[in-house]
C-alpha cells in the first residue's frame, strides 16, 4: 500500500496536529506525575480526546509515581492486558481494575 502524496499544505497541518498530540499526552503524563491528575480523570479524557487514547497503557502506567517499567508490567499481566495494548483498546473491565488499583 503505497502513501497518498501529499502538498505541502497538508504535510505541514499533519505536522503542526502530531506535534499538538506529543503536547498534550505529555501535559497530560506530567499532570498524572505530580499528581493533579488521576487515572480516572485521565480515562474520561482519553475518551474524547484522541490523542490520549492513542497512549499506550505502558506510558500511562509509567507516568505515575512510584510505578516502574517492571512494576507496570507486572500490574498489566494480572489485570490482563496487552503490552501493545493503546488506551482507547481498554476494556471496561481493565479501566475499572486500572482505577481501582490508582484511584
Amino acid at each position: 500500500m503505497t502513501l497518498p502524496a501529499l502538498t505541502a499544505q497538508q504535510r505541514s497541518d499533519a505536522l503542526a496536529r502530531a506535534a499538538d498530540a506529543r503536547q498534550r499526552r505529555a501535559q497530560a503524563k506530567d499532570a498524572l506525575k505530580h499528581g493533579r491528575m488521576s487515572v480516572s480523570e485521565f480515562l474520561e479524557q482519553a475518551g474524547t480526546d484522541e490523542a490520549l487514547g492513542r497512549m499506550r497503557v505502558i506510558d500511562l502506567l509509567l507516568a505515575l509515581p512510584r510505578v516502574g517499567r517492571r512494576t507496570a508490567e507486572v500490574l498489566m499481566e494480572e489485570i490482563g492486558i496487552s503490552p501493545t495494548r493503546r488506551v482507547r483498546g481498554l476494556g471496561s473491565r481493565q479501566s475499572a481494575e486500572l482505577v481501582a488499583r490508582f484511584g
